[in-house]
């Protein structure tokens, strides 16, 4: 049976309470979708927009994605940082992409509630308003959007999609139903995996999997800034170095690969003004994820056929590694000695 959520792996209590509020009739005013990036709260945040949009619907599972509302409703509204770039104030168009400013969320959101929809529709909502990454609200801009959840207009309804969910007032979250979304599990990863689409090959598949455990959207990105090769080329070093054997070329090529992921990273998100050693932080913790797991896997083998010391041992030498950089060690230095160190 087709439905509002297909093709949403590895949700399915978010889908559930969802669907089951579709088949009530009766709406919340204001949600907050709330889990780890790239895990599809917004995927499943736009579908749920449009069926409440879509005239006449009374179950989520009575209908194919493709039948609902359009995306491009004239009342469904989504609001970005990056719409401070269309802001009618010079001032905040001029300001780094950092935050949602209170002003692009009155002239985005708390405005058009207050007006009429521009399609009247037999619908369980007049109009739906999704706030992507609202954690970045400014302070400012949040205690704005509570006066509207404390009197919210009539068909009106407003989700919060947010990562960070305790960046949100306590005032604003007791006021919306909450929905939490979780990393996917392996065999919903590896199902997202066989019909994504992505060029890669077994080996870089892997690597992909554990260095973004449980998040599509994430590896999405890893794959197509090409750090899935990137990865794969380091496998015979690393069966070196777990062998006992060093290899001096390995410590620069882990700093290296970190080194281009964040580099990828900031120029995906360049208009936001990204900080470089943010993003070095976060490759070497998504690195330090993969090499974990390599780790792990070592561990889950049978009985015998693994240096369970060695593997342990290992554990603690990477997540030691990840820690000397979140502390500002030097990347290069942190992995040179994180290379020495799984030789020994």
């Amino acid at each position: 049976m087709t439905g509002v959520f297909d093709g949403l792996l590895g949700q399915e209590r978010a889908i559930a309470a969802l669907a089951a509020s579709i088949a009530g009739g009766r709406v919340h005013h204001a949600w907050v979708f709330h889990g780890p990036a790239g895990v599809g709260k917004f995927t499943a945040a736009m579908r749920f927009a449009r069926a409440l949009l879509t005239p006449g619907l009374t179950s989520a599972q009575s209908i194919s994605p493709e039948s609902l509302a359009p995306e491009s409703h004239p009342d469904l509204h989504v609001v970005t940082k990056e719409l401070a770039r269309h802001s009618d104030d010079a001032s905040v168009r001029s300001r780094k992409l950092t935050s949602i400013p209170k002003e692009v969320l009155v002239e985005r959101l708390l405005r058009p509630a207050a007006l009429a929809p521009t399609v009247r529709a037999q619908s369980l909502a007049k109009k739906v308003f999704i706030v992507d990454e609202a954690e970045l609200m400014a302070p400012v801009a949040q205690n704005a959007l509570l006066k509207t959840l404390e009197e919210p207009p009539a068909g009106s309804v407003i989700v919060l999609v947010t990562a960070s969910e305790e960046l949100l007032l306590p005032t604003i979250r007791s006021r919306c139903q909450r929905v939490a979304f979780g990393p996917l599990d392996e065999g919903a990863m590896r199902a997202w995996l066989a019909g994504a689409g992505l060029d890669l090959d077994e080996a870089e598949s892997e690597w992909l999997l554990a260095a973004c455990p449980g998040s599509p959207g994430e590896v999405a990105v890893a794959a197509r800034s090409g750090l899935a090769q990137t990865l794969a080329s380091l496998e015979p070093m690393l069966v070196a170095a777990e062998a006992g054997r060093f290899e001096p070329a390995l410590g620069p090529a882990l700093a290296d690969a970190v080194d281009a992921w964040a580099s990828a990273e900031v120029e995906r998100r360049k208009a936001d003004n990204p900080s470089k050693d943010a993003a070095n932080k976060a490759a070497a913790r998504r690195l330090a994820a993969a090499l974990l797991e390599r780790a792990r896997r070592r561990l889950r083998q049978p009985a015998g056929s693994a240096d369970v010391d060695r593997a342990l041992r290992d554990v603690e030498i990477i997540t030691r590694a990840e820690a000397h950089v979140r502390a500002n060690v030097n990347l290069r230095l942190a992995f040179e000695n994180l290379a020495a160190q799984l030789a020994r």
